[in-house]
């Protein structure tokens, strides 16, 4: 099954530059997932602020800077991964450096029919 692993933690502005120990804590985990062969992808992302959100309304698209909602916590990042079980993809969620300060959401990718040319 294919999940999305998507992190979500509090942004910090203006902070000092990262941590080389919490840095380094991402590479491992991401290095070990990548040789598992669970990870298909993954990246982090821009600071909210460099967002920008697209709406249609009344046919027209109405584009706004920065991100759609007002929250505290914001997506940073995300892993895709192909593991066989639901508990696989929340044991690598459960390692995410992320975890015990933020909050990792995993959501199946939807499989479309075969043939299905979207």
């Amino acid at each position: 099954m294919r999940y999305m692993l998507l992190i979500y933690s509090e942004e910090v502005a203006d902070g000092p530059p990262p941590d080389p120990a919490e840095m380094k804590k991402w590479g491992d985990y991401t290095s070990e997932f990548h040789a598992s062969g669970a990870m298909l992808a993954g990246e982090a992302l821009q600071p909210s602020g460099t967002a920008t959100t697209v709406r249609v309304r009344d046919g027209k698209p109405l584009v706004s800077d920065g991100p759609f909602a007002e929250t505290k916590e914001v997506l940073g990042g995300y892993y895709l991964l192909d593991v066989e079980t639901l508990d696989d993809a929340l044991d690598w969620a459960a390692k995410c450096p992320a975890a015990p300060y933020g909050s990792i959401e995993l959501r199946p990718i939807m499989e479309m029919p075969e043939g299905y040319d979207g």
